[in-house]
């Protein structure tokens, strides 16, 4: 945290310094400020600078699905025998936290062809929705390697 708040000095030194009074410059402040930062501390990984990264790896992984799952769900709809089985997958968290599940939950509903539709009361298990459930371990695996492992990764 002290990291954080030391690179925010450093940005806002940046824009006194340059003259330029605009969110661009401290934003330009804040990453030169954070490459310093790494520069100084002998290619140790700053910690924000990682969780920024693997947060960024995670839209990514979500923009990749997204467009998958809306070709796979496009090719369903236009083929004239839609041969689908429906299905609830009760789906094990390894996320705990109410942020966590909750960014879970979104991202699958988010996802074309799957729905998030209730947690358990001890928070163990999400139940989801797909419209096609033909092989409900591999959807679990699925989400389990990618969503989940990704959201781990972030908030841990």
């Amino acid at each position: 945290m002290t990291l954080l708040l030391f690179n925010l000095v450093l940005a806002l030194i940046w824009v006194i310094v340059s003259g330029s009074f605009t969110v661009a410059n401290l934003v330009f402040g804040f990453l030169l400020g954070a490459v310093a930062l790494f520069l100084i501390r002998e290619h140790e990984d700053v910690g924000y600078i990682r969780r920024a990264r693997l947060g960024f790896s995670l839209f990514l992984l979500f923009l990749w699905e997204l467009l998958k799952s809306a070709w796979s769900v496009a090719i369903v709809v236009l083929t004239p025998k839609m041969d689908l089985k429906p299905g609830i997958l009760a789906f094990p968290l390894r996320v705990k936290s109410d942020a966590e599940i909750t960014l879970l939950a979104n991202m699958i509903t988010l996802t074309p062809g799957t729905l998030s539709i209730d947690v358990s009361e001890d928070r163990s298990t999400l139940y989801i929705h797909a419209f096609d459930c033909s092989d409900p371990e591999a959807a679990k695996a699925s989400i389990r390697d990618g969503f989940e492992a990704r959201i781990l990764e972030v908030f841990r």
